[in-house]
């Protein structure tokens, strides 16, 4: 069979500390075909020069400002070509099995996804419990683990502009209420440090995965039942992390 041409896109803004880790663990990937494509937001650190040593591993590149996150995932998306896509941004990066194991598995009407490991501060905090099935309920996927065919994307459309920091759940939900075909791979894929928009802006983001939920369900008690459950488990995770 055939292996399937897979774009790996990585988004970066100022992202000097973590860039090169993301980049290498992407080129250093035994499978082939691969295209990697970069888009920053108008670095004004070092990562523009990091992006240049690494050039010649990079099929397309691009340096300016954007509209936000969901507008770099787009303009990455516009340039992709292969036929299973993922996102590895900046401060994320892959297990050096990763795209064998995805691509191996690799249908055209279906998600693919694994496990992914959290990272704080240069220690391990844990393996994500990823479960499509549970999607309802909040963002049940760690974005650097799923890898999606790019006719579900032409299909079902990309990034909404309508949310700045769970635009990814809101695209995992429009896909999952239109019954595209989901796969788990049980192995972690990616690994992911903690910190970013959604986890400085946690209380933001579960007020947008509500705005979400009560647009493809029907149902607001339960909508809401789902969001103060969020609510109640992020507050103390937060709160006992300071206290370590």
């Amino acid at each position: 069979m055939k292996k399937p041409l897979v774009s790996i896109i990585t988004i970066v803004f100022n992202g000097q500390k973590h860039i090169e880790k993301t980049i290498q663990a992407v080129i250093r990937q035994a499978y082939q075909p691969l295209e990697y494509i970069i888009i920053d937001g108008g670095s004004t650190d070092g990562t523009l020069d990091i992006i240049k040593k690494y050039e010649k591993h990079i099929a397309y590149w691009r340096s300016e400002p954007d509209k936000g996150i969901n507008d770099a995932f787009n303009k990455g998306l516009k340039q992709a070509t292969g036929e299973l896509i993922g996102f590895t941004n900046a401060d994320d990066w892959l297990e050096d099995n990763a795209l064998e194991t995805i691509a191996k598995n690799y249908h055209e009407a279906k998600v693919i996804y694994g496990n992914v490991r959290f990272w704080k501060n240069g220690k391990e905090l844990n393996i994500s419990k990823t479960d499509h099935s549970r999607l309802r309920e909040g963002m049940t996927m760690a974005h650097p683990g799923v890898f999606v065919p790019k006719k579900i994307y032409e299909q079902y459309g990309v990034f909404s502009n309508d949310f700045k920091i769970a635009m990814d759940y809101e695209l995992m939900l429009r896909f999952f209420v239109n019954k595209v075909g989901f796969l788990k791979i049980d192995e972690v894929v990616a690994n992911m440090n903690i910190g970013g928009v959604s986890h400085k802006h946690w209380f933001k983001a579960i007020c947008e995965d509500l705005k979400i939920r009560n647009m493809y369900y029907s149902n607001k008690i339960l909508n809401y039942c789902y969001f103060l459950k969020q609510f109640v488990y992020l507050f103390f995770e937060r709160t006992l992390r300071k206290l370590d």
